[in-house]
């Protein structure tokens, strides 16, 4: 079971924000759905629009995030946040301060101490690359316990920044879970989210964080992939080998004759797989002309690891 907590808030005593609401439900809605519609998260909100959201509100969903056991809990947070020489805060509607704000510190405990099996933590606001850090180890020493995960969309000396009513970050994160940093077969991951973001920002941007303890990647949204899984599962058998080059033919072509629907149905294949960079033609630019000419295709470097997994039966 995997569920998430999407904290949103633009009602603030001043300094008001116009985009943290509604990039916690654009978060909520992909996290909720795979993009076959199939169930993922179980999304709760916690939205400070026209209603004010107070730390004690904001602590409470937190432990009732992290209190019990489940595969995967995911924290989202999009408002202001601050910083001061005791640690990163996420402000709350009811802060008269920055020190009134929720300690990132005690929602970094609540996740450590969580018996969930993996712990998300994804933060869109400033100085959000604080959160993990233990100040009295200086500001660049993190621990992290197994399992637990941080994506913060800047360094703890920069800003987040809105523009349009949307947060930058937010924006990139959505768009990568809507297949964006999905993998040939649809999946995307927290690390694969970052990846995105990462190349999306400029060196004179704000720079997203990753902080991670993780022995294995968990998928946070499966979409549509580049090659169906019974597809890679065949890659043993089109190529004997790794390195194996198979030979084609004009019979592989629907349009030319002779005529082999076997090989035609191959081919098929062989076009979604070069589609997906797993493979080329040998000799040509096209795979047609490799089957009209009668050459070869082969594997990409990635088209190899492939055909491992499903060599392996991991697909």
């Amino acid at each position: 079971m995997k569920r998430a907590l999407l904290v949103g808030i633009d009602n603030y005593p001043v300094d008001c924000l116009t985009g943290c609401v509604n990039d916690a439900r654009r978060i909520g809605q992909l996290l909720a759905r795979d993009q076959d519609g199939s169930p993922n998260f179980d999304c709760r909100f916690l939205l400070g629009d026209t209603s004010p959201i107070d730390r004690g509100q904001l602590s409470e969903a937190v432990s009732q995030l992290f209190c019990s056991e489940v595969d995967v809990a995911l924290f989202y947070f999009s408002g202001h946040g601050a910083i001061d020489v005791s640690g990163g805060f996420l402000i709350t509607s009811d802060a008269k301060s920055k020190t009134d704000g929720y300690p990132m510190r005690e929602l970094f405990t609540y996740a450590a101490k969580s018996p969930v099996r993996e712990s998300i933590i994804i933060l869109d606001c400033c100085y959000s690359g604080e959160f993990g850090n233990l100040p009295e180890l200086s500001q660049e020493h993190a621990l992290l316990r197994d399992g637990m995960a941080i994506l913060a969309a800047s360094r703890s000396s920069e800003a987040s920044m809105e523009v349009d009513g949307a947060g930058v970050f937010t924006t990139l994160v959505c768009d990568a879970l809507a297949g964006g940093a999905g993998d040939v077969l649809g999946r995307v991951t927290v690390g694969s989210v970052y990846a995105y973001v990462d190349l999306a920002l400029s060196a004179w941007e704000q720079r997203p964080v990753f902080k991670a303890h993780l022995s294995k990647f968990t998928s946070l949204r499966q979409c549509e992939p580049h090659v169906d899984a019974a597809v890679i599962r065949l890659l043993p058998t089109y190529f004997t080998t790794p390195d194996h080059e198979l030979p084609l033919d004009s019979s592989y072509e629907p349009d030319l004759e002779p005529k082999n629907e076997k090989n035609e149905r191959t081919f098929a294949h062989l076009q979604k797989l070069r589609d997906a960079r797993l493979l080329v033609p040998v000799g040509e630019k096209h795979l047609y002309y490799a089957a009209v000419n009668s050459k070869a295709c082969r594997l990409t470097a990635l088209g190899r690891f492939y055909w491992e997994l499903a060599n392996k039966g991991r697909v």
